[in-house]
């Protein structure tokens, strides 16, 4: 999976309506009239914004765990990345996104795809590697017209 990186711009707010409520993915409940809450994206998504960038998913490697091509990612930098982590990693001069798996009996890293088409990438102390930002956020468009 490859990524197209874009930084993060706060220099402006867009504050949105919000069913602060919650709305029920199961059976359907009244209408609700009036909402007063309002949220801003920026401030929702983004934690820290001088180390905060987007980037916009290109490959199918991912797809088990929810990230389809076109999908937009929220990536904090400044973040340290955990066992488990969906990661922006820099290997062997190239960007690529996937789930960080520390193996210590081995005494190495693994960057798990979520397609079973796609192997698993083991880094070494041989390999140019840097765990460049942690995902933070999955952004998906549903309306496909």
């Amino acid at each position: 999976m490859k990524l197209e990186l874009y930084s993060a711009d706060l220099s402006s707010q867009l504050n949105l309506a919000f069913a602060d409520q919650g709305i029920r993915a199961g059976f359907p409940s009244p209408a609700q009239d009036y909402m007063g809450e309002s949220i801003d994206l920026n401030h929702e998504l983004v934690h820290h914004p001088a180390t905060t960038f987007y980037a916009r998913a290109v490959g199918d490697s991912m797809t088990g765990c929810g990230i389809d091509d076109g999908d937009l990612l929220v990536i904090d930098k400044s973040i340290e990345a955990q066992d488990g982590d969906i990661v922006v990693a820099f290997i062997d001069g190239e960007f690529t996104l996937k789930r960080v798996k520390t193996d210590k009996a081995a005494n190495c890293l693994w960057l798990m795809p979520a397609n079973d088409q796609y192997k698993p990438i083991k880094v070494t102390e041989d390999n140019n590697f840097i765990v460049w930002g942690v995902l933070t956020y999955n952004i998906k468009r549903q309306l496909r017209r």
